[in-house]
This record gives structure tokens, sequence and C-alpha cells, in this order.
């Protein structure tokens, strides 16, 4: 059986390199590992590991764009784990809520639910859905970037990112449907 070499030990210049390219993007690299995972302790495990993978693999990075070479890995790493150790897709049962400066206490208060209700409808889409959809809207990523990370054509990622959107949209009026509330404005 033949091994695979080592990549290349690190040398500082590398390291720097890595440091100015790749951790800007930590905080990207761990909101999708949070949507993918749907468990903020896994999510730290995935992100943890999708860095080190980077780091080691950062020679092969040939320039352009790093949020997209990062998520892609992120993904891998995502993937790799569930295989490895079977992992279950568990609900989300608290999603954090990004603070609201609003001047109105019922205005903030209207937006955090229909940012809990968004959350809550879009963790309980299927994983291909609910990537597509975390890379497009949340990560604001362009198509050709979202190409680039799931490893689809363009024609796919437009097609895909339709559909997701219908589940969503479906999923939102279940939600508030039973809740009695109006749809939430997106």
């Amino acid at each position: 059986m033949g091994c695979m070499p080592s990549p290349p030990k690190p040398d500082a210049a590398t390291l720097e390199r890595f440091r100015v390219l790749m951790l800007p993007h930590l905080d990207a690299v761990y909101g999708f590992a949070r949507w993918l995972t749907r468990d903020p302790v896994l999510a730290q495990d995935v992100a943890q590991e999708a860095m080190l993978r980077a780091l080691r693999y950062f020679h092969a990075f040939r320039g352009g764009e790093a949020r997209p070479w990062l998520l892609g890995i992120v993904r891998n790493s995502w993937a790799d784990l569930r295989t490895r150790k079977s992992a279950t897709e568990r609900p989300i049962e608290e999603i954090e809520d990004r603070p609201h400066d609003g001047p109105d206490p019922e205005q903030s208060a209207q937006a955090g639910d229909r940012r809990r209700q968004i959350a809550a409808a879009l963790a309980a889409l299927p994983a291909e859905s609910r990537e597509i959809l975390v890379l497009r809207e949340i990560e604001d990523l362009p198509y050709k970037h979202i190409a680039h990370v799931l490893d689809l054509p363009i024609g796919t990622v437009m097609s895909r990112l339709a559909r997701a959107r219908e589940k969503l949209a479906a999923e939102l009026k279940a939600r508030l449907g039973r809740s009695g509330h109006g749809l939430p404005d997106l």
C-alpha cells in the first residue's frame, strides 16, 4: 500500500500569507459550518478541522478568492465528518440573534422574531437546499463562487437556488400558517 506524501510544512512567510488571506474569513467559515451542522459545538469542530486542512494544503491555493476556497473546505470537512461518524442531523433548538439597533423596542422584537422564524425554516430544509441558500443569501457569494464551493455548473446552482427559495417560502408559509402570523419580510 502506497502512502500519500505529506504536504510541505509551512514556513514563516507561508504562515503570514495564510494569516493575511484566510483568517479574515474565519467568521464565514464558522457561520457556514453552523448552518451545515445545525450544532454550535460541532460547527466549532468542523471550522477548526477546515482551517487546519486549509493550512495543511495552503500550498495548493493558487490565489483568487479565498472565501469560496475555504467554504469548499468547510463543506468537505463536514461531509467527511458525517461519513466517519455517521453523524445525524439535529434540529436547531436555538438560533443566536444578531444585534438590532432599532429605535423602537417593539420593532426590534418583531425583527428578532422574523429572524428566528426564517432561521428555523431554513434549518428545517434539506441540507442541499440549506447550504445553497446560506452561501447565496447569508454569505452573499456570487453564483460563480457557489459553483466552485459546491462543485456544480452555474446553471445547476441557479436552478437549485430557485428550488431552495421555493422550499423556504413554503416552509415559512406552513410555519406561519400554524402560528397565525403573517409572512415575514424577507
